[in-house]
């Protein structure tokens, strides 16, 4: 069958390349949303822009991965040729090449994505049994006297800390537990460590507080710190536990049922105890600020004592002064009754009146007898007698009172008429 042009633009539309290509990436985009692949690193390259290219592949086939600048942190370990890894990615199309390729998200050693399936799986487990509980964590001693430690006595973990410990706490008290931090059977050991350090024992002085602690690593490093029979030991711990494991960035189940999560050993070491310079300084600070305050206080109280001194003072004086004038107006009035003046101006007024006495009776007589005589020869003139010797008479009724007017006497009234020479008495008809 011969197939013309116009076959073809009857069954078919013409696509460009740029249109085939977007529309194969549209299809990748949709299907594979975002995917977990294992393989082999090769061809790695660091572009100067920061971005990263390699190659991952098994023994059949391979697929081309970029890591964005502003994708992921910084890698602990450097990626290299030849590492067997786990990447997470989206799948996407380049099409200035027209090849398909793995935008990379998370990348972590080969086999990491197992444990971190199982990590979650028991975190979610122990939080749904209330083991990350908030309410549940106890506060730090402020000023721990012994601590201990749970740990490798080999690594840098324990030398770090104790570094910091004898330098910010040098009365500190450190009993350390030592462990396998890694390898089978460790997870057991770490257990049985924290149990005895947290059970009282005949054998040692009870701690305040207990440290798990280990250097950094990987999650293979670090995963007998994520076995539930180490978490469930921390959990059932009745003393205090700090978790400092790995580096800042790693995290275990330990951390979440700890009362406390360090980000390092040797940060841990800060936390849980002060510094004894810290502390010295805030001792002299406390100490100035002491002294300030009672040297204030005692200024203070000597500027009451001052103002009180002189407000006793000044009232004393007033005082004083006050019963002064009262004892000198008392004095005065004493001194204008003394009985010897007193008797003085008695004696005085009797020798005057004595005096007075002797020389007025004579004189007084004779003025008393001038004077009797004139109103004598008055009464004589003016005198009722005077008036019954010119024959005038009186009369009155019988209790001697004189009867001025008629109408005051009756028949048969018993009257008294008095004359010049006396009197006699007669009835009225």
């Amino acid at each position: 069958m011969q197939l013309t042009a116009d076959f073809f633009q009857q069954t078919a539309k013409v696509l460009t390349v740029s249109e085939l290509t977007r529309s194969i990436r549209g299809i990748l985009e949709t299907k594979f949303a975002a995917v977990w692949v294992q393989g082999e690193i090769s061809n790695y390259k660091q572009h100067p822009s920061g971005h990263q290219y390699f190659t991952l592949k098994d023994q059949r086939a391979q697929i081309s991965c970029v890591i964005w600048r502003d994708t992921m942190a910084p890698l602990r370990q450097p990626v290299a040729d030849g590492a067997q890894v786990q990447v997470y990615g989206t799948v996407t199309v380049f099409e200035a090449r027209g090849q398909y390729q793995l935008n990379v998200q998370i990348l972590q050693p080969r086999g990491a994505g197992l444990l971190q399936a199982k990590f979650e799986a028991l975190k979610r487990k122990l939080e749904a049994e209330g083991l990350f509980a908030a309410e549940r964590k106890r506060s730090l001693p402020r000023f721990p006297r012994r601590i201990g430690i749970v740990t490798s006595p080999s690594g840098a973990a324990i030398r770090d800390m104790l570094n910091v410990l004898r330098r910010r706490a040098p009365w500190l008290h450190i009993l350390i537990n030592p462990v396998r931090v890694q390898g089978t059977g460790a997870a057991q050991e770490i257990a049985v460590a924290i149990r005895e350090l947290a059970t009282p024992n005949e054998a040692f002085a009870p701690v305040d507080l207990i440290v798990v602690t280990r250097g950094g690593g990987s999650i293979e490093d670090l995963w007998e710190f994520n076995e539930e029979i180490v978490v469930r030991a921390i959990f059932h711990s009745a003393v205090p536990i700090v978790s400092a494991v790995g580096h800042e960035i790693d995290v275990t189940i330990c951390d979440f049922v700890a009362d406390l999560r360090a980000p390092t050993p040797s940060a841990a070491a800060e936390l849980i105890v002060p510094d004894v310079m810290d502390l010295q300084r805030q001792i002299d600070r406390c100490s100035r600020a002491l002294g300030h305050q009672l040297l204030n206080r005692v200024r203070d109280a000597q500027q009451r004592l001052d103002h009180a001194r002189e407000t006793l003072q000044r009232c004393l004086a007033h005082k004083i002064d006050s019963y002064k004038r009262s004892l000198l107006h008392i004095t005065r009035a004493l001194q204008a009754r003394s009985p010897a003046r007193e008797l003085m101006m008695r004696r005085n007024r009797f020798a005057d009146l004595h005096r007075r006495l002797v020389a007025c009776p004579p004189r007084l007589v004779e003025n008393a007898m001038h004077r009797f005589q004139r109103i004598e020869g008055i009464l004589r003139v003016l005198g009722p007698d005077a008036t019954l010797r010119r024959g005038y008479s009186i009369t009155m009724n019988e209790r001697g009172q004189i009867i001025r007017k008629t109408a005051e006497v009756r028949s048969n009234m018993k009257i008294r008429t008095r004359v010049s020479d006396g009197e006699f008495g007669s009835e009225v008809l």
